[in-house]
């Protein structure tokens, strides 16, 4: 997905918020602003990559706060909340026995709904409080766009490529039916600390590792998944997956310029941008399958 001019409001606004958790030092937070905002002049093409863009300005807010992980203690408060609201889901997504096409959809829409879980963006930021309302009100609603009918028939070798902090939970609900239909889950997260995103490290301390078959990482903190920065293996696996789920925006701004296929993009329309660019409305629960012959 091309840059929008939308995105650079947006994205100053998120490099100001995450500059506010990591310091009360209103002359640091100006001049972290400043640097970003010559990023941001620099490489602002409308023919570039939006999340690429996103990379190097969060890139240098996170060298001029000399701060490696801003969110650090964010992200586990959202785990935090994932984990209360996690044994509702998986209530919901059980309950009366479903079939398996029932029981993947109503995982796969578990997963989607806990893509609200993303603090920082203009407008839609998440909190413990909020979230079980939200998931609720989402999951009744159920899926705007529903694929999971086609999805169900290539799971035998999943590249399964992870978003948040707190969703990652929602997505083992996934991992637990693919592997009941006898699929293979290679789960792939960051590859350093950027934004709510989660790492090795979130995946290891909550032995996440023992869901699925194997674990590879983006190679770098991008924003999303940039194929210059990309392992070989990472590259390998998707090239040979019967089908990769990438889970919620910047992994759909950075993959939506390749042709990796089958993909099925599972997130909550929260930016107008991406919502257009898939040419569907904002805050739809989505699950769409792309580069399906």
């Amino acid at each position: 997905m091309k840059i929008n001019p939308r995105c650079t409001y947006c994205l100053l606004s998120r490099v100001h918020f995450q500059s506010r958790l990591s310091t009360d030092d209103e002359d640091l937070i100006n001049r972290t602003i400043q640097e970003c905002l010559k990023v941001l002049t620099k490489h602002y093409d409308p023919e570039a990559v939006s999340a690429s863009i996103a990379t190097k300005v969060h890139r240098k807010c996170y060298e001029v706060l000399e701060d490696r992980d801003p969110y650090a203690v964010t992200k586990k408060l959202i785990n935090q909340a994932a984990l209360k609201v996690l044994p509702v889901a998986k209530k919901k997504i059980y309950e009366n026995n479903p079939d398996d096409g029932e029981l993947f959809r109503r995982a796969v829409l578990a997963s989607v709904v806990a893509n609200y879980f993303d603090f920082g963006i203009m407008g839609f930021d998440a909190s413990e409080d909020k979230f079980e309302a939200a998931f609720q009100k989402y999951f009744e609603h159920g899926l705007d766009v529903d694929d999971t009918p086609k999805m169900l028939g290539l799971l035998q070798d999943v590249v399964y490529i992870a978003d948040n902090c707190g969703e990652i939970f929602f997505d083992t609900l996934v991992f637990d039916v693919i592997k009941k239909l006898g699929g293979r889950i290679t789960l792939v997260v960051r590859g350093g600390p950027i934004l709510t995103d989660v790492t090795l490290e979130e995946v290891k301390e909550f032995e996440i590792d023992k869901k699925v078959d194997r674990i590879l990482t983006t190679g770098s903190n991008a924003v999303g998944v940039l194929i210059e920065e990309a392992p070989p293996e990472l590259l390998e696996a998707m090239k040979n997956s019967t089908l990769i789920i990438s889970k919620g925006m910047a992994n759909y701004e950075t993959l939506s310029e390749h042709n990796f296929g089958p993909i099925a993009y599972m997130l909550l329309t929260k930016c107008e941008c991406v919502a257009d660019d898939l040419g569907l409305e904002q805050d739809l629960c989505v699950a769409k399958l792309m580069n399906y012959p």
